[in-house]
Parts: C-alpha cells; sequence; structure tokens
C-alpha cells in the first residue's frame, strides 16, 4: 500500500501543517482580536526591491514597521517569529529597529527551536554591551547552555561569543571551560571558539581555558583541530608565558602538518587537489609564532617547512596561499640560510604569476624581508624592475620602494637608469617620493662626482616642479665645491638644458633647472663662451655630447626671454636678474653689457616689490657704485657640505651670518651684546690657525670699546664697568667726517678748503692677516662726506665669514642724509654680503 492510498501525502510537511493550525486559530479567534495575516518576508523583499524611488522605499518600511509594533502590542502574538525576521532584514538596510530588542528576548525564552533560533540572531544584530537589554539575556544563555540539544547549545554559544561583555563573559566562562571537554565534536568547536572571543575581551580568563585547550590538538576532527589552534594564537599572542608554555606543543604540530602532507585524497577537507588548507594556514602561522626568536623551536620546524614549500602545487591558489604562509614562517623564526633562500626563490616565482594580487604580495613580503638576506633578493632584481612598468598602481608603487632598497654602490648606475625612465613616465604621485629618494641614493652610493653631477641634471630636467627645494640648494653646493673643469663642465650642460627649455616653452614646469642653471651660468658664464670651453669633453653618461657653444649676445636673449615670462615664479626670478648681473662682469662685450644693465634698469619699476627692490639696487652698480661692481658681483667661494640640521637657504646668494654668540662660555652684558654686534664676538679665522683675540690696547683715545660708545652715544648702554662719554652737541661747521669717525682715530684729520675733494686714509685694523682701512673723502657739497671702506687678506687661505657692519649715531640737531657705502678689495677669496645702505638722523 503506497502513500496516497494510506491518506499520507508526501507534499503534506511541517510548514502546510504550521500554515493549517495558524489558519485555525485565526477561524476560532474573536473577529475583535484577530490581526490580519502579515506579510512573508519574502514578500517584503519583493516590495522593497519593487521600489524606484527612496521616498517609495521609506514609505513601504514605515508601513511595515507600524504594523510591526502594532502586533507587539498583544502579549501572545503568533507570527512574532515572521515580524522579528522582517525587522531585522530592515534593519540590514539601515532603518531603526531598536523596538524589537524585547521581542528578541522573547523569542529566546520561547522552548521552540526556531523561535530560539530567529531571536539570537536578533540578539547578535541589535544588542550589544552598549544596552542594559543585554544584561537580561545572561540567565537565558546559562540555562540554554545546559540543554540537551547540541543545536541550541551551539546557538547560546554563538551569541555569547558575539555580545559577551566582561561581566557576562565572567559569568559564563565557567560554562564554557566545561563545554570545551564535551566528547560533542560541535559543541567542542563551538566553545572553544566563544573562549577565542572571551579571551579577547578579557584576557584575564585566560588561565581557565589553558589545562582544556592542549587537549583540543588530541582530537581528530578538523574543525576541532582548526578553532583549537586558533584559540593557541591568540594565547600565545597576548601572553609571553603561555607562548613559552606552548613550546611544547611543536613536534605536536609538526606531526599534525605532516599528516596533512601526505595524506592522500579525502573528499571530505580536499580543496582543489590540497588537504584541508585551512587547517595547514592556521598550523603554519601557529608555527611561526612559537619558533620567533627561538633556536630549538625553529631547529624542530625546518624540515617541515622545507617539505611543504617543495610540494605544494602552484597552479592553484589554494597552493599560494600556503606558499605565502610557509615564506612569511620561514622568514620569521631562525632558520637555515638555503631555507630562506627557497622562501625569496618563491616570492620571485610569484613576481611572474599573472595574478596582480599575487605580484603585490610577492612585492610586500620582499620589501619586508630584503633587510634578512639581501643578496638572494638581488638575484631577481630584473623582475622586480620589470614590475615597474606594471599597469597596476599599487605594484608600481611597491615595486619603486623595494627597487631603492636593493640599491647599493655595485649596482646604483643601472638602477639608477630605470629609474629615471620610470620617472619621466610615471605619474604626478610618484614624481615627489621618486626624486627624493633618488637625491639621496646618488648622493650616497655615487661612484664619481661627474657621474653624481649628471644624475642630479637628468633629475632637475626629468622631475620638474616635484623636486624638493632643498635639492636646488644642495646641487648648487656640489657645484661650487667642485674643480674648475667640473664647474665648466656643469655649467655646459645646464647652459644646454636651460636654453632647451626657454625655447620649448616648458620652463615653467621645471623651475628648479632654471634655478640652479641661472646660478652656475651666472657664476662661471666666462667658462661658458670662452673658446676653452671647446677643450672639455662634454660627453655625458650615455655618451651624447650635445653642446654648441654660445655667444654672449644670445645667452642675454635666452635671459631676456625668461625674464619676461609671466609664468615663471618669483623665486627663479630672483635667480635670473642676480645672475644676469654676475654676468656683466664676466662678459667683456660692450654691447652685451649694455644690453643687460637695460633689462635690469626695467625691473626698477617692477610691480612686485622683491624684484623692483634687486632691480634698483643692481642699477646702482651701474652708476654711483660702479667701482665696486667687480668685487661684489665676484665668483662666490665654495659652500660646505650642510652637516646636521642644515638651513634650507632660498638663495644661496645671499646668505645670512650665523650668530655664534650663543656658543659664548659665560653671560655677556648688554653692552658686551653691542659690541659684539659690530666687531664680532669671536676672532676671525683664516682658517690655517686657531687665533686668540689679544687685548685691547690701554690708550685712552683709541680703545675699542670707546669707540663704539662713542658711534652709539645716542644709546643708553649704562654699566658698571663702562661709561658712555656725554654727546656733543653738533653744529654746522663741524666736519662730517669728524662727526662719523669721532673718537676712532688718534690723530687729528686736516680740514680741506671749501669745495674740494680731499681723501685721508686711515688703517683701522691689521690682524691675522686681515688689513681694513678707512678712506675718508670730502664731498663738494657743505656738509658731505663719503666713507669707503677696504678690507684686503694677505693670508695664503681663503677667509669666510667675513661681515662688516657699521653702526651710525642719531644726532637730533642734524637732519642731513648722507649715503654710507663699503667697498671690499681682495686679494684671497671672502664671502660677499650685499650693499649696506643707511641713513643719518
Amino acid at each position: 500500500m503506497n502513500g496516497s492510498e494510506s491518506g499520507f501525502n508526501p507534499a503534506f510537511n511541517i510548514a502546510t501543517i504550521k500554515q493549517v493550525v495558524n489558519e485555525a486559530i485565526e477561524r476560532v479567534a474573536p473577529v475583535s482580536v484577530r490581526m490580519p495575516t502579515p506579510t512573508r518576508l519574502r514578500d517584503l523583499i519583493r516590495q522593497i526591491r519593487a521600489a524606484r524611488t527612496a521616498a517609495e522605499e521609506r514609505s513601504v518600511v514605515n508601513k511595515e514597521c507600524a504594523y510591526i509594533r502594532s502586533t507587539f502590542r498583544e502579549e501572545d502574538s503568533v507570527w512574532r517569529c515572521r515580524n522579528i525576521a522582517k525587522l531585522l532584514y530592515i534593519h540590514m538596510l539601515g532603518y531603526p529597529a531598536h523596538f524589537g530588542q524585547l521581542e528578541c528576548l522573547k523569542l529566546i525564552a520561547s522552548p521552540r527551536f526556531t523561535d530560539k533560533r530567529v531571536g539570537y540572531l536578533g540578539a547578535m544584530l541589535l544588542l550589544d554591551e552598549r544596552q542594559d537589554v543585554h544584561l537580561l539575556i545572561t540567565n537565558c544563555l546559562k540555562n540554554d547552555l545546559n540543554s540537551n540539544t547540541q543545536f541550541v547549545v551551539g546557538l547560546a554559544l554563538c551569541t555569547l561569543g558575539a555580545i559577551a561583555s566582561p561581566e557576562m563573559a565572567r559569568d559564563l566562562a565557567s560554562e564554557v571551560e566545561r563545554l570545551i571537554k564535551s566528547p560533542n565534536a560541535y559543541i567542542k568547536k563551538k566553545a572553544a571558539l566563544c573562549a577565542f572571543r572571551i579571551i579577547r575581551r578579557v584576557p584575564d580568563l585566560m588561565e581557565m581555558f589553558l589545562p582544556a585547550t592542549r587537549s583540543l590538538l588530541t582530537e581528530k576532527n578538523h574543525g576541532v583541530l582548526i578553532t583549537g589552534v586558533t584559540l593557541i594564537t591568540e594565547m600565545c599572542e597576548n601572553s609571553p608565558d603561555t607562548l613559552n608554555h606552548f613550546k611544547k606543543i611543536v613536534p605536536n604540530l609538526v606531526r599534525i602538518l605532516k599528516n596533512l602532507i601526505l595524506a592522500g585524497y579525502s573528499p571530505e577537507h580536499d580543496v582543489s587537489g590540497v588537504s584541508d588548507p585551512f587547517l595547514q594556514v592556521k598550523i603554519l602561522r601557529l608555527l611561526r609564532i612559537l619558533g620567533k626568536n627561538d633556536a630549538e623551536a625553529s631547529e624542530a620546524m625546518n624540515d617541515i617547512l622545507a617539505q611543504v614549500a617543495t610540494n605544494t602545487e602552484t597552479s592553484k591558489n589554494v597552493g599560494n596561499t600556503i606558499l605565502y604562509e610557509t615564506v612569511l614562517s620561514i622568514m620569521d623564526i631562525k632558520s637555515e640560510s638555503s631555507l630562506r633562500v627557497l622562501a625569496i626563490n618563491i616570492l620571485g616565482r610569484f613576481l611572474l604569476n599573472n595574478d596582480k594580487n599575487i605580484r603585490y604580495v610577492a612585492l610586500n613580503t620582499l620589501l619586508r624581508t630584503v633587510h634578512v638576506d639581501t643578496s638572494a633578493v638581488q638575484r631577481h632584481r630584473t623582475t622586480i624592475l620589470e614590475c615597474l612598468k606594471d599597469p597596476d598602481v599599487s605594484i608600481r608603487r611597491r615595486a619603486m620602494e623595494l627597487s631603492f632598497a636593493l640599491m647599493n654602490s655595485q649596482n646604483i648606475r643601472a638602477m639608477m637608469k630605470e629609474l629615471l625612465s620610470f620617472l619621466e613616465r610615471s605619474d604626478a604621485e610618484f614624481k615627489a617620493h621618486c626624486s627624493s629618494a633618488m637625491v639621496l641614493a646618488a648622493e650616497r652610493y655615487a661612484p664619481s662626482s661627474k657621474w653624481h653631477l649628471d644624475t642630479l641634471f637628468r633629475l632637475l630636467l626629468k622631475a620638474g616642479n616635484y623636486l624638493r627645494d632643498d635639492t636646488v640648494s644642495s646641487t648648487i653646493q656640489i657645484i661650487s665645491a667642485a674643480p674648475t673643469e667640473r664647474q665648466a663642465y656643469a655649467a655646459m650642460r645646464l647652459w644646454t638644458s636651460l636654453e632647451r627649455s626657454a625655447v620649448s616653452g616648458d620652463a615653467t614646469e621645471k623651475q628648479p633647472l632654471v634655478q640652479v642653471a641661472a646660478w652656475t651660468v651666472g657664476e662661471y658664464g666666462d667658462l661658458l663662451v670662452s673658446e676653452a670651453s671647446n677643450a672639455i669633453s662634454m660627453v655625458d653618461e650615455d655618451g651624447v655630447d650635445d653642446f654648441v657653444r654660445p655667444t654672449e649676445e644670445y645667452v642675454i636673449d635666452i635671459y631676456q626671454k625668461l625674464l619676461w615670462s609671466t609664468q615663471l615664479s618669483i623665486t627663479t626670478k630672483e635667480y635670473l636678474l642676480l645672475s644676469l648681473a654676475k654676468l656683466s662682469t664676466r662678459f667683456t662685450t660692450r654691447p652685451s653689457q649694455d644690453k643687460i644693465r637695460v633689462i635690469i634698469d626695467t625691473f626698477g619699476s617692477h610691480i612686485h616689490i622683491e624684484l623692483q627692490q634687486r632691480g634698483v639696487e643692481l642699477s646702482q652698480l651701474y652708476r654711483q657704485y660702479a667701482h665696486l661692481r667687480p668685487a661684489l658681483l665676484e665668483r662666490m667661494p665654495a659652500m660646505e657640505a650642510p652637516s646636521g640640521g642644515a638651513r634650507d637657504d632660498s638663495d644661496p646668494e645671499t646668505d645670512a651670518p650665523l650668530d655664534s654668540s650663543h656658543d659664548a662660555p659665560h653671560h655677556r652684558t648688554d653692552q658686551d651684546a653691542l659690541l659684539d654686534l659690530i666687531i664680532g664676538s669671536e676672532p676671525m679665522s683664516n682658517g690655517d690657525a686657531e687665533h686668540e683675540t689679544p687685548p685691547p690696547a690701554t690708550n685712552n683715545n683709541t680703545s675699542t670699546s670707546n669707540d663704539i660708545l662713542d658711534l652709539l652715544s645716542g644709546l643708553d648702554l649704562s654699566t658698571p664697568s663702562v661709561t658712555a662719554p656725554a654727546p656733543t652737541p653738533v653744529t654746522n661747521s663741524v666736519p662730517a667726517s669728524n662727526l662719523l669717525l669721532d673718537g676712532l682715530f688718534s690723530t687729528p684729520q686736516p680740514t680741506a678748503p671749501t669745495g674740494a675733494q680731499t681723501e685721508t686714509r686711515v688703517s683701522a685694523l691689521e690682524r691675522n692677516g686681515l688689513r681694513v682701512e678707512f678712506v675718508v673723502a670730502r664731498g663738494s657739497a657743505p656738509g658731505s662726506a663719503t666713507l669707503t671702506m677696504r678690507a684686503a687678506s694677505s693670508a695664503r687661505a681663503a677667509l669666510t665669514d667675513f661681515l662688516f657692519q657699521a653702526a651710525v649715531p642719531r644726532v637730533s640737531t642734524h637732519t642731513t642724509s648722507h649715503t654710507c657705502h663699503l667697498a671690499i678689495s681682495t686679494r684671497s677669496t671672502f664671502r660677499c654680503f650685499w650693499v649696506l645702505r643707511s641713513s643719518w638722523y
């Protein structure tokens, strides 16, 4: 007799029975309390997906939420489970669903498994430790943890691990520890995962689970093994004492991993031909933690790591995952050198993989491990450089960083050539970082000074405005410290680049190049246009010689074109203007001098105040102070390389002297500080020996202190040790030279007839090979005088940090305006500062 003959219909299942029962209850219930049948979850999903606008979707959700609220008011709602399921879906869409929290607790307390399942799911989604309602669930969890049904126990363990607060974890930790020892594998693995979450929330409870955790590794069930290894890993990462405790299990882990590798085909655990890759990855990660900084544990796992690395199939992504974890374990533990080479070779094979994710992982791992075995990584340098051409931006970035990490003095030429090509075609986001790293690498590993200069010139040409500001000053320093032949070579190379940029119109995109070229051509322009430049080899590192000696007029035309450009920055034009002024002393023909003068004069009315000031000052060097121009615009001395926290000078021509007064070992008075401002706090050194300042002369009329106080007679400098003389009233009958030099000279100056122009030379200072001479000339106009200071050095070595400063008294009765200027004539090299101008009142 079949099912149909006995009256049993297979289609008449539990769901149909439930529907029939619910319909019967509705028919029996009074009409006044009868609620309409709620919408099923699938129908609600269909309605929401059918909404064409966000407003229409909100309307559907609000209508359903209003209905669900109304059903929650009933004490015994037949459809509570269905309504909570719909509310959870609404919560997943981002709408508020907090009003269903208590209903979830009612479902959890229900004896039916279907209600508990939805109730616990709602508790995990709607409750957390910030909600006080979640404390009400503790008793329900404890009851369900003691249930005879394994699935109910599993629901309670999952919920406890998801929403456990520290208080709840302490209350129920003993129950979880008991369940870890359960003979049921399903409950055991759920309890282990719950313990993992409890330890993460409350690390103090770790010791409670130690005895039960070690027994998990003896299980045959792979699910229990995975959860056990996960729990042990968490314990070892959080506690060094626990780490030492579990180092004894390394042989057990090695045995489990070996069985997985040598095991045959198992359909239950096989994934793409690999036996349980999830468990293998977990064990490898735990071995990495246990073997770090432990030679004995590392020795025990060397053989198994070598077997995994050689026996794992690489054609599938599953095998690549296991190999990646193996590489990480080999590089982190104290493994043998041959094993590290094997691991790096695996990463090298990853670089040839078509999957860009695998290539990225390989580059990232090589970057982290390159310091462990650099020579092994160097073997894959060609493959790494090929990754610079990868279309993926992340791979290019990692390949660039790894390339800089591989640079050394042996491969700097080849690496820099590839990186220059990469810099030229790279995106803007790479140029700044790449160019800065290349500058540092060239400075550190440069095989020769000529190669260093050529590399910097290529960087200036290809990186453009993305170069750091200090690259300009550092390049100028290298050029200034080079020998004369190298300076001429630099001037010719930079002139060629400057000319091309000016003609092609892309100078605005290469302003650091323009700045360095302007400074170099201004300093060594005479070497650029002289016939001797033909004897200098201009062949660069690529074997190219494209230099054509320009004429003086053509150089000035290029400068004029750049200065007239509206796109160049003010700083670049300052470099060009000062460079052009220096060329007036480098070029010899009269037309060139006149053309430079005309260009400089036009900047006297420039709209920008800085350029206008420079234009006016430089123009004065062609008129009133033409005799000072050759000395002021002579070549700069060799600059010293910055050490430590070097200053970033925007204009190398106008360095300000460093104040060394803070190095004095004793405190100075206000008067001494002013004297230091005028005569310097330390004696000037000519570089060949240290000199001590001799004590001041005791002559009552020539004392340095009294001389300075006479010049500063209008200031209040009263101290117990030095008394300033009272200011003498000044009348029109007193010569201006005597007014300025009052107390400075021991002999009176002769008075010249009115209208005559006489000169008086006085030696003001002669010390350590330095001679300072003042020349006083009375002008033709009444009450006018010109003071010229001339300084000369007879020392063999170059003088540095030479600074002349003048202080002028303020006399209220004398209102004639004067101009003070200085001339420096040198036999040795001086560091030259700008023209000093002041007014007297």
